[in-house]
């Protein structure tokens, strides 16, 4: 014979309450708040979240933003442990994956879960764009363009996969010709900040190529500005390829409808006049960086508007 035995009351309650969740780590001092990481949206080449977006579109869009933001300034400028502020951010995002409402989280970090939970969308682009920004603590070169490529992948590419899940546009399709763009972006910011990164101990222009053209890493210094011919040669070779990547993926701005087609048209034009911005310079970016002027962004966005109507 069996003989079942009841649990008492309070035995009861611990078999039926939940686990307890570990605690989150400390938030490591000296980053940036949400003002301070947001601020800086009025700086890129393109214009983040235009105002005639929907509103979800738009909250959804600048979710993300923030969210990148953030991981970038960890990785580019944080005075403390990086690697150790990347940590924090990752379990910050499982936490929050696990449950948005838990008491603790980053807000950035919680806004943009919360949005990729809405909309059903796959997390992996928010644990690459982690993955970036350690890879950018341990890796200062890059051999080879495809290597390079591979870095965009991770830094880049994630942007416009969101950007797509916040629209509802996701395809295959759709994603390949988003990489590409995103790869260009992502080129476009190198070439126009290679003295900044040359500062900061990185380099982004591949080994093979800096061989190719003859010109010395040292080369990429403020303090050799002007840029010398070699150099700038090197870079009217890298612009080209950029921009290449952009005409592969400009398709993606006509198979879209309505305000997704002009915000993405905004991101594809802000890579343009940064191009342009830089072969207006002469393609030496050792005086400062060369960047686009706002109506320079709305001509090449109404180009491609126009394109993608006929």
């Amino acid at each position: 014979m069996v003989i079942l035995l009841h649990p008492s009351e309070r035995e009861q309650r611990v078999i039926d309450s939940p686990p307890t969740a570990s605690p989150l780590p400390a938030r490591p001092a000296g980053l940036p708040d949400g003002a301070q990481v947001l601020g800086r949206a009025s700086g890129e080449n393109f214009t983040v979240a235009s105002r005639l977006l929907a509103a979800g579109a738009r909250d959804d869009l600048m979710a993300f933003y923030g969210y990148a933001r953030l991981v970038d300034q960890i990785g580019d400028a944080y005075d403390g442990d990086r690697l150790a502020a990347l940590d924090w951010v990752d379990a910050q995002l499982s936490a929050a994956l696990a449950d948005p409402d838990r008491a603790g989280l980053e807000p950035l970090v919680a806004r943009a879960a919360g949005a990729l939970t809405r909309l059903g969308a796959d997390p992996a682009p928010l644990r690459d764009l982690v993955a970036a920004n350690r890879q950018d603590q341990v890796v200062t070169s890059y051999r080879s363009f495809d290597d390079l490529a591979g870095y965009c992948a991770l830094s880049a590419d994630p942007i416009g996969r969101l950007v797509l899940a916040a629209f509802g546009a996701v395809t295959p399709q759709r994603v390949a010709w988003s990489d590409r763009i995103c790869t260009a972006l992502q080129l476009a910011e190198h070439w126009q900040d290679v003295a900044e990164d040359h500062a900061a101990g990185r380099v982004y222009i591949p080994a093979e190529d800096l061989a190719r053209f003859g010109v010395d890493p040292a080369e990429l210094s403020a303090t050799a500005a002007p840029a010398g011919p070699a150099l700038r040669g090197l870079l009217a070779f890298e612009a080209a390829r950029a921009r290449r990547l952009l005409e592969e993926g400009t398709p993606l701005v006509a198979s879209l409808r309505g305000r997704a087609r002009l915000a993405v048209a905004g991101f594809v034009a802000g890579g343009h006049a940064a191009l342009d911005a830089l072969a207006g310079a002469g393609f030496d970016p050792l005086q400062g960086p060369p960047r686009p002027k706002a109506t320079a962004v709305a001509v090449r966005t109404a180009r491609l508007l126009l394109g993608a109507r006929s």
